[in-house]
């Protein structure tokens, strides 16, 4: 089970037990293991944002933060699927209404997509022509849709902010649509389905075309208006988190079990045990203060009507330092774990290995060294 720190009311041990029973097959096979999407789709986890007049859970942003923390300690994959395509359906507070009503109509609608901008829309006197090719959709196989963001052109020319930057915008496809390339391989988040997807010539209508800016928000709920870099900081802050706990909580089985089975001396059974107590405890203040910091923001900004730019600051500090923290405590103590944890089989190693791929994500690149 997920351990006190870590376990919410959100989050029942059934559902902990169901997610890491399948956890190792959805890594052989590349994705999530049915029985995994039936939990999510029963408890409807990819759409905590969606409002509930659209079939969702319409959470607060720091309520859906700690489940998002606790489904990542059951499982990295999967708590990161469901982060990014609820952060993707999140996306329905932007879109044209008529737009969203056609995509949510689905009870299993799931968004996945890129944020890179790696597509061209041609502007015509109808919308746009699309072609493009995208890395890294997650949930790509269960995805019910796709968004993209594109460099907008006319007359073969990219249209230009005031600035001289080019004006991109975010798209939104049928599954249809779109060609999915089976191309994920990386060491870790195997399940996560992370493929690329393309599309190409592909007519769409302008209401398919949407701002992801507060300024922009079609829906009043304070999570559209809350800045779109802090959310996706708050959001993967929380995965490595819940992460970085899993493995701790890995490492005291292993750690008492190799004590036991070796025989250690007192001093290096000692060493062992006070390094991995000082991780959790450094981890607890680091996720208490992340949480602090997050509750602060968010009910001054939904009394204020507005986001304090110095409690926004604050929370990205916040971020910053347990996402770095979580860094520095899991290779700290992958030394100590010993052979066992180099089994690619075994599950701290895929805890490991889905820590580490997912801490290459470029949002935490610089600033947590």
């Amino acid at each position: 089970m997920v351990t006190g720190k870590i376990s919410s009311q959100l989050l029942a041990d059934e559902s902990v037990e169901t997610i890491r029973r399948y956890a190792a097959t959805a890594e052989q096979t590349g994705q999530l293991h049915p029985e995994q999407l039936k939990l999510i789709y029963e408890r409807n986890w990819f759409n905590l944002f969606v409002p509930r007049s659209m079939g969702g859970l319409e959470m607060q942003l720091p309520e859906a933060v700690r489940l998002q923390e606790a489904l990542a300690g059951a499982d990295g994959s999967l708590g990161w699927t469901v982060t990014l395509c609820s952060g993707a359906n999140w996306f329905i507070g932007f879109l044209d209404e008529q737009c969203a009503s056609s995509f949510f109509s689905d009870q299993q609608v799931c968004l996945a997509g890129s944020g890179a901008a790696s597509g061209k829309a041609t502007a015509t006197d109808n919308g746009y022509v699309v072609n493009g090719h995208w890395k890294y959709a997650t949930g790509a196989p269960h995805a019910t849709a796709f968004t993209a963001n594109c460099v907008i052109e006319k007359n073969g020319e990219p249209v230009l902010e005031k600035d001289g930057s080019p004006v991109t915008r975010s798209f939104i496809f049928k599954r249809a649509e779109v060609t999915l390339h089976n191309d994920w391989n990386a060491t870790g988040m195997k399940a996560t389905a992370s493929q690329a997807f393309s599309v190409k010539a592909l007519a769409v209508a302008k209401e398919r075309c949407f701002i992801i800016d507060s300024e922009h928000a079609v829906l009043p709920g304070p999570v559209y208006h809350f800045p779109f870099l802090h959310f996706a900081e708050v959001t993967l802050t929380a995965n490595y988190s819940g992460m970085a706990f899993h493995f701790t909580d890995l490492c005291k089985v292993l750690f008492e079990d190799r004590i036991k089975r070796h025989g250690y001396a007192i001093k290096e059974a000692c060493e062992m045990l006070e390094i991995l107590a000082r991780s959790k405890s450094k981890l607890e203040d680091a996720r208490q203060l992340f949480y602090d910091a997050l509750e602060r923001t968010w009910k001054a900004g939904c009394s204020e009507k507005q986001w304090s730019a110095f409690f926004l600051n604050s929370l990205g500090e916040a971020c910053r330092s347990l996402v770095k923290l979580s860094r520095r405590s899991v290779d700290e103590l992958y030394p100590y774990c010993g052979m066992a944890a180099s089994d690619p089989n075994s599950e701290i190693n895929r805890v490991w290995r889905d820590f580490h791929t997912a801490s290459l994500h470029g949002i935490f690149t610089f600033g947590c060294g």
